[in-house]
């Protein structure tokens, strides 16, 4: 079976505090799907910000992300309390939320899905096993499953 590109390029909000992990995840992502666009909040405060047009994000001309990758652990507001928010929002609520996260933890696995997350993945500890994960999430997030396309953002 050969590997399939994206019909479209998806845009994708990754959140994270750590810029080494928002670097290394663009570069595996670009790795597979070189059209993906990816765009950056540090903290569950700056993702907010980004979905509301606020803060640094007054005026921009971004759309809403077809996928947003979140990070738990993170200063402000965390993944935790943000993903709440997301999904008790109407606006909001349709974007598939992938928590990529260090933790293992039982209790943030079931808080998780139980907050809305659509799915929940361990950081690989390497570069070439995040690789192989952004592989499979671009497979099903890109080429199996069909994301709602929100419109008059």
């Amino acid at each position: 079976m050969t590997e399939q590109s994206p019909a479209k390029s998806i845009h994708i909000l990754l959140v994270d505090d750590d810029e080494d992990d928002r670097y290394l995840t663009r570069e595996a992502f670009h790795q597979h799907y070189p059209a993906s666009r990816i765009s950056f909040a540090e903290d569950g405060e700056d993702l907010l910000d980004f979905l509301h047009y606020k803060g640094r994000y007054v005026g921009a001309a971004h759309a809403l992300p077809e996928l947003i990758l979140l990070d738990l652990n993170m200063p402000r507001k965390d993944g935790r309390e943000v993903l709440r928010e997301i999904k008790a929002n109407e606006r909001f609520r349709h974007i598939p939320v992938v928590v990529l996260t260090t933790s293992d933890a039982k209790d943030d696995v079931e808080t998780s899905y139980y907050n809305g997350a659509n799915s929940f993945i361990t950081k690989p500890p390497t570069f070439q096993r995040l690789s192989e994960v952004t592989k499979a999430i671009g497979q099903y997030w890109f080429n199996v499953v069909t994301v709602c396309e929100h419109e008059g953002e």
